[in-house]
């Protein structure tokens, strides 16, 4: 076998922006360069003709001098009292367990086959002959590249002791690739084995397993896009505090849960990286931000998209149905995060994520159907009101949407192929950038959003006016004089109130003439 509505205050984002600013130099300042995988009583189980405990699979990048190891600390085994009474006190080995490190290229050189039949892990008589293994213990075929690999370690019981141990001991990783740890047992009397203990898997600068060291990286970047992007839109906020939209009140709360998040993500990878630990709560609320965030985030799309604010005051009877959609975008992907990150070490991700994933893709496709029937719609009003500066602003706003859309199924049809053609993780150093990509996108639509709903001082002329052909004067009229000084705008209304005069006088003339007539 094969291993395998009500204005919100202004001050939230200046507090968090240093709040946050001392946070991240702090953590930049504490960093300290293996994840630490603990066993608690695991049982062995019965795999074919072998028993055997996984004991974690992660990319390790080699090292010299001793910078990249697995260690054994502390391991114990125990067998069954039945097991250990079958043997004498005398006895110097009445049970073997062997431990298996090999790196996933290698994964064929762990066990045999005899006449083409099914793969067996342990040496049976057959193999014994064909291949001269030794009955009884695991298949072990020396790797093209380095005979010492796999590495397989020899764990004895002796006498009639019910546990045996492995105190410290260390491998040296030589060469960078995707590493897989097993203990097994080829002995039946056996069965019924459990192990306690912890193996420390060390990279050159932490703990972080490999797959996941470039995203602590990353997430300094994003954490700094996101300040940047929260300095410029805050300065605007303040300089136009009074024109304020609730609609902008909405895109200032993602941006400071897109920072927030941003910055834990990284504090929780520097933590791992610093212990070899991921403790439950800390990721858990990393999760939580990230789940707020993307439903916010998706809601804020879906309001702006049915004109709220621009087209119609309030969303009015569609409020509850857009809160029922956002609490259960929440669970679907609350669910995801908790199951993918939570307790997560090892460099493989569960099969349980693969059914995760379908509530969540399912809700998103659904939630892109309503964002783009109720835009069409919007579009429409628009047209109809002959809006022309706020149509220009949503026709850009449908573009980047288009845009988003293409790229993410373009982007989900790649990491299908990526994952289906890397069953063994062989292509962990490149894996990063599925997660990364997610997020970068989402900063790109985020920054559309701020750029086309900026803070200005003509924010109020972009808000829902039941006036339609005021409104739409209104609007040809500040397209006009954006971007000019005071003394013109005065300029331009006082050549605006005469042409009203002169019109009021032309209109009066008209009158008398047909009087006379």
């Amino acid at each position: 076998m094969d291993f395998a509505s009500r204005r919100s205050r202004s001050y939230p984002i200046p507090i968090l922006i240093i709040t946050y600013s001392f946070f991240f130099l702090s953590l930049i300042i504490n960093l300290t360069n293996a994840s630490i995988h603990i066993y608690d009583k695991e049982p062995f189980d019965e795999v074919g003709n072998a028993y055997l405990l996984s004991g974690g699979s992660e990319g390790i990048v080699a090292a010299p001098n001793g910078r990249s190891y697995i260690r054994f600390r502390d391991i114990t085994l125990w067998r069954t009292k039945e097991a250990a009474d079958e043997h004498s006190e005398m006895e110097h080995s009445s049970g073997l367990v062997q431990v298996v490190i090999f790196e996933a290229a290698d994964r064929n050189n762990i066990g045999g086959s005899a006449y083409g039949g099914q793969r067996s892990i342990c040496c049976t008589p057959d193999l014994a002959k064909l291949e001269g293994c030794k009955q009884g213990e695991v298949i072990r075929i020396p790797s093209a590249t380095d005979n010492k690999w796999p590495i397989v370690l020899n764990v004895q019981f002796s006498g009639n002791y019910l546990s045996t141990n492995i105190r410290d001991e260390y491998v040296n990783v030589t060469k960078t690739g995707m590493y897989n740890l097993f203990f097994i047992t080829c002995d039946p009397k056996l069965k019924g084995l459990v192990m306690s203990g912890k193996t420390v898997w060390k990279n050159p600068d932490g703990y972080l397993p490999g797959r996941m060291a470039p995203l602590m990286r990353f997430y300094v970047l994003m954490s700094l896009a996101y300040l940047l992007l929260s300095v410029i839109w805050f300065f605007q906020y303040m300089r136009f505090w009074k024109d304020i939209l609730q609609l902008q009140h909405c895109i200032t709360a993602v941006i400071a849960l897109g920072l927030s998040e941003m910055i834990l993500w990284y504090s929780e990878y520097a933590n791992f990286n610093s212990t070899g630990t991921r403790p439950v709560a800390i990721t858990t609320w990393v999760v939580t931000v990230g789940a707020i965030r993307k439903t916010f985030s998706r809601l804020v799309i879906l309001s702006i998209s049915m004109g709220y604010g621009v087209v119609r005051p309030t969303l009015g009877g569609l409020t509850s149905k857009v809160l029922l959609l956002g609490c259960t975008y929440f669970l679907a992907s609350e669910l995801l995060g908790i199951t993918e990150y939570v307790g997560s070490i090892n460099d493989i991700s569960g099969r349980a994520r693969l059914f995760l994933v379908l509530p969540d893709a399912f809700l998103d496709a659904f939630l892109i159907l309503w964002i783009f029937t109720s835009l069409s719609r919007t579009l429409e009003q628009l047209q109809a009101k002959r809006s022309s500066v706020k149509l220009d602003i949503y026709r850009k706003f449908s573009n980047a949407l288009a845009v988003a859309v293409v790229t993410s199924v373009t982007w989900i049809a790649y990491e299908v192929y990526f994952k289906a053609t890397d069953p063994f993780n062989e292509r962990w150093q490149s894996a990063w950038i599925i997660t990364a990509f997610w997020d970068i996108l989402a900063f790109a639509l985020l920054s559309v959003i701020c750029y086309l709903w900026a803070p200005s001082q003509s924010s109020q002329r972009y808000a829902y006016s039941e006036e339609v052909g005021e409104e739409s004067d209104d609007e040809e009229a500040h397209s006009l004089t954006r971007g000019k000084s005071d003394g013109d705008i005065s300029l331009i209304e006082k050549k605006e109130k005469n042409a009203r005069t002169t019109d009021v006088f032309d209109q009066e003339d008209e009158t008398e003439e047909e009087k006379r007539e």
